[in-house]
Protein backbone atom coordinates (compact mmCIF):
# COMPACT_ATOMS: atom_id res chain seq x y z
CA UNK A 1 0.00 0.00 0.00
CA UNK A 2 1.35 3.44 -0.93
CA UNK A 3 0.99 6.36 1.45
CA UNK A 4 1.71 9.12 -1.08
CA UNK A 5 1.03 11.94 -1.39
CA UNK A 6 0.88 11.91 2.42
CA UNK A 7 4.53 10.85 2.27
CA UNK A 8 6.75 11.50 -0.71
CA UNK A 9 7.80 8.31 -2.48
CA UNK A 10 11.39 8.72 -1.28
CA UNK A 11 10.38 9.41 2.32
CA UNK A 12 8.12 6.37 2.31
CA UNK A 13 11.06 4.24 1.18
CA UNK A 14 13.18 5.66 4.01
CA UNK A 15 10.46 4.91 6.56
CA UNK A 16 10.13 1.38 5.19
CA UNK A 17 13.93 0.98 5.28
CA UNK A 18 13.96 1.91 8.96
CA UNK A 19 11.04 -0.35 9.83
CA UNK A 20 12.53 -3.35 8.01
CA UNK A 21 15.76 -2.93 10.00
CA UNK A 22 13.93 -2.53 13.30
CA UNK A 23 11.91 -5.69 12.64
CA UNK A 24 14.83 -7.67 11.26
CA UNK A 25 12.79 -8.11 8.09
CA UNK A 26 15.69 -8.91 5.79
CA UNK A 27 13.51 -10.12 2.93
CA UNK A 28 11.61 -6.83 2.95
CA UNK A 29 14.90 -4.94 3.04
CA UNK A 30 16.23 -6.92 0.07
CA UNK A 31 13.10 -6.20 -1.94
CA UNK A 32 13.25 -2.50 -1.05
CA UNK A 33 16.85 -2.33 -2.29
CA UNK A 34 16.11 -4.28 -5.48
CA UNK A 35 13.20 -1.98 -6.31
CA UNK A 36 15.06 1.27 -5.57
CA UNK A 37 14.65 3.77 -8.42
CA UNK A 38 17.52 5.25 -10.38
CA UNK A 39 19.53 7.60 -8.18
CA UNK A 40 18.91 5.58 -5.03
CA UNK A 41 20.32 4.49 -2.67
CA UNK A 42 21.69 7.95 -2.02
CA UNK A 43 22.86 9.89 0.99
CA UNK A 44 19.35 9.87 2.47
CA UNK A 45 19.44 6.06 2.52
CA UNK A 46 22.87 6.11 4.16
CA UNK A 47 21.71 8.59 6.80
CA UNK A 48 18.61 6.50 7.52
CA UNK A 49 20.75 3.38 7.85
CA UNK A 50 23.14 5.12 10.24
CA UNK A 51 20.24 6.50 12.29
CA UNK A 52 18.57 3.09 12.50
CA UNK A 53 20.87 1.86 15.28
CA UNK A 54 19.26 4.32 17.67
CA UNK A 55 16.01 2.36 17.36
CA UNK A 56 17.06 -1.11 16.18
CA UNK A 57 20.44 -1.54 17.89
CA UNK A 58 23.88 -1.88 16.36
CA UNK A 59 23.62 -5.63 15.56
CA UNK A 60 20.60 -5.10 13.29
CA UNK A 61 22.20 -2.08 11.66
CA UNK A 62 25.29 -4.17 10.92
CA UNK A 63 23.17 -6.99 9.50
CA UNK A 64 21.32 -4.45 7.36
CA UNK A 65 24.67 -3.30 5.98
CA UNK A 66 25.44 -6.85 4.91
CA UNK A 67 22.04 -7.30 3.28
CA UNK A 68 22.22 -4.01 1.40
CA UNK A 69 25.80 -4.57 0.28
CA UNK A 70 24.83 -7.97 -1.10
CA UNK A 71 22.05 -6.33 -3.10
CA UNK A 72 24.22 -3.70 -4.74
CA UNK A 73 25.36 -1.42 -1.95
CA UNK A 74 24.46 2.07 -0.84
CA UNK A 75 26.22 4.27 -3.38
CA UNK A 76 29.45 6.20 -2.93
CA UNK A 77 30.04 8.04 0.33
CA UNK A 78 31.07 11.62 -0.32
CA UNK A 79 33.83 13.24 1.71
CA UNK A 80 31.43 15.71 3.34
CA UNK A 81 29.45 12.83 4.87
CA UNK A 82 32.35 11.98 7.15
CA UNK A 83 32.52 14.31 10.13
CA UNK A 84 35.58 15.07 12.24
CA UNK A 85 35.86 11.75 14.04
CA UNK A 86 38.28 12.97 16.72
CA UNK A 87 35.83 15.62 17.86
CA UNK A 88 32.73 13.52 17.34
CA UNK A 89 34.03 10.49 19.24
CA UNK A 90 34.83 12.58 22.30
CA UNK A 91 32.23 15.28 22.40
CA UNK A 92 29.73 14.79 19.62
CA UNK A 93 28.40 18.12 18.41
CA UNK A 94 26.95 19.40 21.71
CA UNK A 95 25.51 22.73 20.54
CA UNK A 96 23.98 21.20 17.43
CA UNK A 97 22.56 18.27 19.38
CA UNK A 98 21.20 20.42 22.20
CA UNK A 99 19.46 22.72 19.74
CA UNK A 100 17.70 19.76 18.11
CA UNK A 101 16.79 18.23 21.46
CA UNK A 102 15.28 21.55 22.58
CA UNK A 103 13.31 21.85 19.32
CA UNK A 104 11.83 18.38 19.72
CA UNK A 105 11.03 18.45 23.44
CA UNK A 106 10.50 22.19 24.07
CA UNK A 107 9.17 22.73 27.62
CA UNK A 108 9.25 19.02 28.48
CA UNK A 109 12.99 18.82 27.83
CA UNK A 110 14.15 19.55 31.41
CA UNK A 111 11.95 16.74 32.76
CA UNK A 112 13.38 14.32 30.20
CA UNK A 113 16.93 15.35 31.12
CA UNK A 114 16.19 14.95 34.83
CA UNK A 115 14.66 11.48 34.35
CA UNK A 116 17.52 10.21 32.21
CA UNK A 117 20.08 11.62 34.65
CA UNK A 118 18.38 9.89 37.57
CA UNK A 119 18.38 6.58 35.70
CA UNK A 120 22.12 6.87 34.99
CA UNK A 121 24.23 9.90 34.10
CA UNK A 122 25.83 8.02 31.22
CA UNK A 123 22.41 7.34 29.70
CA UNK A 124 21.86 11.08 29.61
CA UNK A 125 25.32 11.58 28.11
CA UNK A 126 24.76 8.97 25.41
CA UNK A 127 21.37 10.45 24.55
CA UNK A 128 22.53 14.04 24.23
CA UNK A 129 26.09 13.59 22.95
CA UNK A 130 25.67 10.56 20.74
CA UNK A 131 22.02 10.27 19.66
CA UNK A 132 21.42 14.00 19.25
CA UNK A 133 24.94 15.43 18.98
CA UNK A 134 26.39 12.88 16.54
CA UNK A 135 23.50 11.24 14.70
CA UNK A 136 20.10 12.97 14.65
CA UNK A 137 21.52 16.44 14.01
CA UNK A 138 23.81 15.38 11.16
CA UNK A 139 23.40 17.16 7.84
CA UNK A 140 22.20 15.08 4.90
CA UNK A 141 18.63 14.50 6.10
CA UNK A 142 16.35 17.21 7.45
CA UNK A 143 14.99 17.08 10.97
CA UNK A 144 11.35 16.56 10.01
CA UNK A 145 12.23 13.53 7.88
CA UNK A 146 14.42 12.08 10.62
CA UNK A 147 11.49 12.39 13.01
CA UNK A 148 9.16 10.65 10.54
CA UNK A 149 11.63 7.74 10.48
CA UNK A 150 11.58 7.74 14.28
CA UNK A 151 7.78 7.67 14.28
CA UNK A 152 7.75 4.62 12.01
CA UNK A 153 10.39 2.83 14.07
CA UNK A 154 8.77 3.54 17.41
CA UNK A 155 5.33 2.51 16.17
CA UNK A 156 6.81 -0.74 14.85
CA UNK A 157 8.44 -1.33 18.24
CA UNK A 158 5.22 -0.62 20.18
CA UNK A 159 6.97 2.11 22.17
CA UNK A 160 4.05 4.36 22.95
CA UNK A 161 5.80 6.84 25.27
CA UNK A 162 8.60 7.53 22.82
CA UNK A 163 6.12 7.54 19.93
CA UNK A 164 4.27 10.39 21.63
CA UNK A 165 7.49 12.36 22.10
CA UNK A 166 8.70 11.96 18.53
CA UNK A 167 5.26 12.50 17.05
CA UNK A 168 5.30 15.87 18.78
CA UNK A 169 8.86 16.35 17.60
CA UNK A 170 7.93 15.64 13.98
CA UNK A 171 5.10 18.16 14.17
CA UNK A 172 7.34 20.77 15.79
CA UNK A 173 9.96 20.34 13.08
CA UNK A 174 7.42 20.90 10.33
CA UNK A 175 6.10 17.48 9.31
CA UNK A 176 2.46 17.55 8.26
CA UNK A 177 0.03 15.64 10.50
CA UNK A 178 -1.03 13.46 7.58
CA UNK A 179 2.59 12.47 6.93
CA UNK A 180 3.14 11.66 10.60
CA UNK A 181 0.09 9.41 10.68
CA UNK A 182 1.16 7.72 7.44
CA UNK A 183 4.58 6.93 8.94
CA UNK A 184 2.92 5.56 12.08
CA UNK A 185 0.55 3.46 9.97
CA UNK A 186 3.50 1.88 8.18
CA UNK A 187 4.99 1.08 11.57
CA UNK A 188 1.92 -0.59 13.07
CA UNK A 189 1.28 -2.74 10.01
CA UNK A 190 1.28 -6.36 11.12
CA UNK A 191 0.93 -5.64 14.84
CA UNK A 192 -2.02 -7.05 16.78
CA UNK A 193 -5.11 -4.94 16.19
CA UNK A 194 -5.44 -3.67 19.76
CA UNK A 195 -1.81 -2.56 19.90
CA UNK A 196 -2.04 -0.94 16.48
CA UNK A 197 -5.16 1.00 17.44
CA UNK A 198 -3.57 2.26 20.66
CA UNK A 199 -0.43 3.38 18.86
CA UNK A 200 -2.37 5.12 16.11
CA UNK A 201 -4.49 6.91 18.73
CA UNK A 202 -1.27 8.16 20.34
CA UNK A 203 0.10 9.35 17.00
CA UNK A 204 -3.14 11.13 16.17
CA UNK A 205 -3.29 12.83 19.58
CA UNK A 206 0.17 14.35 19.32
CA UNK A 207 0.47 14.94 15.57
CA UNK A 208 -1.74 18.01 15.44
CA UNK A 209 -4.27 16.16 13.29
Amino acid sequence: MSHGPLLSAETERLVRLTIHICRGDWHGLRMLRREAPEGEPNRAWREALLQSHLFAGIPRMVEACAVLLAEGGLGSVAADEIEDQAQASQLGQPERGQALFDSIYEDTGPAVVEALGKAHPEILNVTLSHAYGRILSRPGLDGATRELLAVGALAAGNQRRQLASHTRGAQRLGAKPEAILAAAELGVSGLPETEAETLMATAKKYSGA
